[in-house]
């Protein structure tokens, strides 16, 4: 299924055709461990740390981890939710708001 919300490549082609910038900072955890991955969006500006769990709490459940410091975002932020478009609202919602697509235009 490379068409989900939890895959790595997935996710981050999706952040990039919304206009963040992303990076990809770490996708190998233990099978032990629910973090699937962490990228970095926006590294540049506000630097937001997006960690994707699965099985965190119940089978099959997926949350993703919003993270820079509290400088946009309450700290450590968690949502659940298999809807990219969730993610992106959560994004613009706090001021993370393409940044990247902006400056390049």
């Amino acid at each position: 299924m490379k068409n989900n919300i939890k895959t790595l490549g997935y996710f981050i082609k999706r952040l990039k055709d919304s206009g963040y910038e992303t990076w990809m900072m770490f996708d190998r955890y233990s099978d032990a461990d629910p973090r699937k991955f962490t990228i970095l969006i926006d590294p540049s500006n506000a630097a937001v740390w997006i960690t994707c769990y699965e099985n965190l709490e119940d089978e099959g459940d997926v949350y993703f981890e919003l993270h820079d410091g509290g400088q946009f975002i309450p700290f450590r932020l968690r949502i659940k939710t298999d809807s990219f478009e969730i993610i992106v609202k959560h994004l613009n919602n706090y001021g993370i708001v393409k940044k990247y697509a902006e400056e390049n235009k």
